[in-house]
């Protein structure tokens, strides 16, 4: 048995949370293996929408596990807000979620350091969406980072103390900041730091395991696995379009570290695209439309964060860098989401390769921020007819079928399902 491995191939924001809930019933666990709270995977069903931000895709299903695993960093606060919110729904998030004792704890101190670094950056900021990530993960490399396994030990208040301290001279003593100016989700520092300590107490009632050894050992005894990226392969912390980027490896090869699986583990790798393209924040963006078509893509795809609620930047699709990301990530199988936003367009365009200097480049440049390129794109008739109720490939219009047919041979990996809406049953498979 290995572990099948789902992410994203753009920069985020691709729909990851609706395939895992749809995939979810193949599956007897499913565990997320990095990331934070940066995340928001979108779940609609029965008329309800659902956004997750730590807590795995396949909460909704009662009968499966659902792992938060070592390469996660929680933030105890927003993690217990989350949860209550979805035992309102009935989900089993106290008997079904397991936490890994590695994963990495997001202090209050966390967030007011991406917050006084952001500040200070000023306009060469990077987008964070100022949730502590960045900070959380710079303590784990460090080697000065609080796990959840330590919540657990007697000494777990005094190490918060020390590192606390550390924190707050380093927002006075480098950013120049006084704390005070500081709020974390409109709250006061002393305030939220009140609550995080409840919210920790409230960990504490989870099952906090080896999850190394927890999912081995699942494996060696046939158990289904699927493991759920967060953010998308281009803000990979080694591969993607560096320094905007997130704090963790979102490609493949972070479900082994962010699981504790070897690599002859992994199974199919599912990778997750939009038909066109989008970005939250800063940094480069190819095939970036500034004009009416970016608005109206923006428009038809409710293109605004899911964390942060910041509106998303739009263009058309990027096979470079495409292929890129299905190269790093062994891709063994495609899934194209809101193939029904390009619905009402008369022209899709397709950028199939760049041009630097005069001249054809397929590659993805080493510095996308600075090296002066353009997309080369070309175009397909729109299909200019709604998708609702479309569930087999052969009832797609014939020019949506021409654009999945060109995309599949550019690309040479298969595309399994097309979502077509937002809820679990509005997907087209074969």
């Amino acid at each position: 048995m290995n572990v099948d491995v789902l992410l994203g191939l753009q920069w985020g924001d691709e729909g990851k949370g609706k395939i895992v809930d749809v995939l979810t019933p193949k599956y007897d666990v499913i565990a997320r293996f990095q990331g934070g709270p940066n995340a928001g995977h979108t779940i609609e069903f029965n008329g309800s929408k659902h956004v997750l931000h730590t807590i795995p895709s396949g909460i909704f299903h009662k009968s499966k596990i659902n792992i938060i695993g070592n390469g996660v960093v929680i933030d105890p606060l927003i993690f217990e807000n989350e949860a209550n919110e979805l035992k309102l729904s009935g989900a089993p998030v106290e008997k079904n979620i397991l936490i890994s004792k590695k994963a990495h704890i997001i202090l209050p101190t966390h967030r007011l350091i991406d917050a006084a670094s952001e500040t200070a950056k000023g306009k060469a900021k990077i987008g964070s969406t100022l949730k502590g990530i960045g900070p959380a993960y710079t303590d784990k490399v460090s080697r000065t980072g609080i796990r959840i396994g330590d919540i657990q030990n007697s000494s777990f208040k005094e190490k918060y103390k020390q590192l606390k301290q550390l924190h707050l001279s380093l927002i006075k003593d480098f950013y120049k900041f006084d704390v005070s100016i500081f709020l974390i989700d409109k709250l006061s520092f002393e305030e939220y730091e009140k609550r995080w300590f409840k919210a920790i107490d409230y960990i504490k009632k989870f099952n906090l395991i080896d999850g190394e050894y927890y999912i081995n050992t699942c494996l060696e005894k046939q158990i289904s696995i699927l493991a759920e990226g967060a953010q998308g392969s281009m803000l990979d912390i080694d591969f993607g379009t560096y320094p905007f980027v997130t704090s963790s490896n979102t490609i493949c090869a972070g479900a082994c570290i962010g699981l504790g699986v070897s690599p002859n583990k992994i199974g199919e790798v599912i990778g997750i695209f939009k038909a066109y393209c989008t970005r939250v924040g800063s940094g480069p963006f190819p095939t970036e439309l500034l004009d009416e078509t970016g608005e109206l893509l923006r428009e038809k795809g409710h293109e605004f964060g899911s964390t942060t609620g910041r509106p998303r930047r739009c263009g058309w699709i990027d096979l470079p860098a495409l292929k890129y990301a299905i190269m790093l990530n062994g891709v063994t199988k495609l899934v194209m989401m809101k193939a029904d936003v390009l619905n009402d367009f008369d022209i899709i365009k397709v950028c199939t390769h760049y041009i630097q200097d005069g001249k054809k480049i397929e590659n993805v440049p080493f510095n996308m921020n600075i090296e002066d390129f353009t997309p080369s794109y070309v175009e397909f008739n729109g299909w200019k007819k709604n998708l609702e109720g479309i569930t087999k490939k052969n009832d797609m219009p014939s020019a949506l079928k021409k654009y999945i047919a060109f995309l599949e041979k550019e690309l040479k990996v298969p595309i399994d399902f097309i979502s077509t809406g937002p809820d679990r049953t509005q997907t087209i498979t074969q």
